[in-house]
């Protein structure tokens, strides 16, 4: 048996659990998959800024060394996500649930299969949040009344990742779940594609950048990362795109992050 053969049947065996549990059908699955998911991606940011303070090998890749976490933020950006969730998400869920039952296909996408719409629904997300993020940014209004909250920190951590308000919520989870509809992708791949998603948005906000990072991992700058996302939190009208940087070079609202972060915070 070939390595994609293999990785072939554990997606097929996973998908067949899944189905057989029943979890997909439930209305309840969308907010519990959605804090869960969102929460253990937290999780270990979380710890690194307990740590911070007192380890110096910590604090090394902290894009601002200076800046602190407190109980009292973490708890208003947590508080402000489950309400969100439980009085928005929620009530969506159980409408979208009544109206449009989960179809669920026997068989599992293949790994290339899954590869391939998951990168494609990232780069549709990508435009689609950059349009967004740069209209709010662009239109006073909106900005005051619906993007503001978001930049309450300028010194980003994991959990400003969901302190939005109900709009920017709900625009951007419509976002998430519109595209692998569009795109006709399995649902196991959606589910694959939402992990990736809310992965790389909590690590575009952790405010940490190590050498594992995706921006160090991905080549010619292609993308931008989490300090190309504390930068833009920094200097408000660069960097809009919230993963890769190719929207930002066309429209001339890409600022380089090679030293640039460093030097903006000498001069504040």
């Amino acid at each position: 048996m070939t390595t994609s053969e293999g990785t072939g049947r554990l997606l097929q065996i996973f998908w067949d659990w899944l189905r057989h549990q029943n979890l997909l059908r439930s209305p309840f699955f969308p907010v519990f998959f959605s804090l869960t998911v969102y929460l253990s991606c937290c999780l270990p940011y979380v710890c690194l800024d307990l740590l911070c303070s007192r380890l110096t090998l910590v604090r090394r890749f902290k894009l601002q060394p200076l800046s602190g976490v407190t109980w009292a933020m973490a708890w208003r950006c947590l508080r402000k996500t489950l309400h969100n969730h439980i009085c928005f998400i929620f009530p969506i869920s159980v409408v979208h649930w009544y109206w449009r039952p989960v179809f669920s296909p026997a068989p599992a996408p293949e790994l290339l299969t899954v590869v391939k719409d998951v990168l494609a629904c990232l780069l549709l997300f990508d435009m689609q949040y950059f349009l967004w993020h740069l209209l709010h940014h662009k239109v006073p209004w909106l900005y005051h009344f619906f993007h503001k909250e978001h930049h309450v920190y300028t010194a980003t951590f994991s959990l400003t990742t969901e302190n939005t308000g109900a709009w920017e919520t709900l625009s951007l989870s419509f976002f998430a779940a519109l595209n692998p509809a569009l795109l006709g992708c399995h649902p196991l791949t959606e589910l694959f594609f939402f992990v990736t998603n809310m992965y790389l948005s909590v690590e575009a906000h952790s405010g940490y950048e190590f050498p594992w990072s995706p921006c160090r991992l991905v080549p010619f700058g292609l993308y931008g990362g989490a300090r190309h996302h504390d930068l833009h939190h920094l200097k408000f009208k660069v960097n809009y795109a919230p993963y890769f940087t190719h929207w930002d070079r066309l429209l001339g609202t890409l600022q380089g992050t090679q030293g640039k972060l460093r030097d903006t915070l000498k001069r504040s």
